[in-house]
């Protein structure tokens, strides 16, 4: 008797016309490459994003040990939590995501080494090559390809995506959902995603041995320092540990939550459809102009503690260069794409930024 295994039907693959609008990302990487080439800079991380990375990991683990001492109140202790929290999505937003992208050194044993960080705070670098850098960079905002545009059956963030009656209240409650984030991410979305069969445009993705034991070995020491620990060391009542523990992942989950929707998810980003044959409207490059926006761009402190991912239009062009370097090359983009009648999206501000992505989630809701 011969088992017969269904044979799953491969998803249509959104695809890019070559020409139309090719010329644009073809001079803004002439442009960017010179850029490096006359001032002799890499595009790799400089003595700046080093320090910042010392910096995010310190923000972590010292607020970290100095709870594991004992030595202080249970309200500082909450404290020292949020701090963690902050170290926790800095490390995510300055390290982990350049590093996985192959940004942050020439040499991949040093990426390979940082990008472990996203293991370190739960999440599973191994995914995240395949969902953020594979399929969001290629696929943006596309209903359907894109995995970023369904993180919860709670949020409409596609007006393509279905409409459930509660989706009217989202602007409401989106931001609560956002602190859940690193929550959702470190216990659910790695094993959803894992056992996940057609993943973005993938069908029947499978995971070789290796990569699964990298992840299981990940989520085991993050597990292990982030709540086995504290369990065993602190002093305090189980739950008083467990609420700080959660304390740390809403400030985390409510920053990086926060910044990646605004990148994508506002008045101005369109969400693009292919044609029955999968091709899309417009050549890539063209298509992150229009899908992409950046915000806060003169704020010092923004673009340092989220490592110039409010800069979302040059790191989706450029995703190998080192975010520290965004801002000097944003006038090159900003200009070449009013010269060829692109957009640009950016909001001046965060806060402009937020409200426009509160809007869009009431659009959204509101939407038949």
């Amino acid at each position: 008797m011969t088992l017969t295994v269904p044979r799953v039907a491969a998803p249509i693959v959104p695809t890019f016309p070559v020409r139309d609008g090719a010329r644009f990302l073809r001079e803004v990487r002439v442009e960017v490459d010179g850029y490096f080439r006359e001032r002799g800079l890499s595009t790799k991380a400089n003595a700046t994003m080093v320090a910042k990375t010392v910096t995010m990991l310190a923000l972590t683990f010292v607020p970290y040990g100095l709870i594991l001492s004992g030595q202080f109140t249970p309200a500082a202790m909450l404290v020292f939590a949020l701090l963690v929290g902050l170290g926790m999505a800095g490390i995510g937003f300055s390290v982990a995501h350049d590093a996985l992208h192959g940004a942050y050194s020439d040499k991949p044993l040093v990426n390979r080494a940082l990008g472990f960080t996203m293991d370190l705070i739960g999440g599973s670098g191994y995914l995240w090559k395949i969902t953020h850098n594979i399929i969001h960079h290629t696929y943006t905002n596309i209903h359907g390809t894109d995995e970023d545009l369904a993180v919860s059956p709670l949020l409409r963030l596609s007006p393509h995506a279905e409409r459930r009656w509660y989706h009217r209240y989202q602007h409401l409650y989106a931001l609560v959902l956002y602190a859940m984030t690193t929550l959702f991410w470190v216990f659910v979305k790695d094993y959803k995603y894992l056992l996940k069969r057609d993943l973005g445009p993938y069908a029947d993705r499978r995971h070789a041995p290796g990569d699964v034991a990298e992840l299981v070995a990940g989520k085991v020491v993050y597990y292990g320092w982030s709540v086995v620990i504290p369990l065993l060391v602190i002093d305090l009542p189980w739950w008083q540990i467990l609420l700080g523990m959660l304390a740390a992942h809403l400030v985390a989950g409510f920053a990086l939550g926060i910044v990646f929707q605004l990148a994508h998810v506002i008045e101005e980003t369109a969400h693009p459809e292919p044609d029955q044959a999968g091709a899309m409207p417009d050549n890539w490059g063209v298509h992150e102009m229009e899908t992409t926006a950046n915000f806060g761009p003169e704020s010092r402190l923004l673009r340092w503690y989220v490592g110039g991912l409010n800069y979302q239009v040059e790191h989706h062009l450029f995703p190998r260069i080192c975010s520290i370097h965004y801002p000097a090359i944003s006038p090159i983009v900003r200009r070449l794409a009013a010269e060829h009648g692109l957009p640009y999206h950016s909001h001046s501000t965060f806060i402009g930024a937020v409200r426009s992505h509160l809007r869009t989630l009431q659009r959204l809701g509101a939407q038949p």
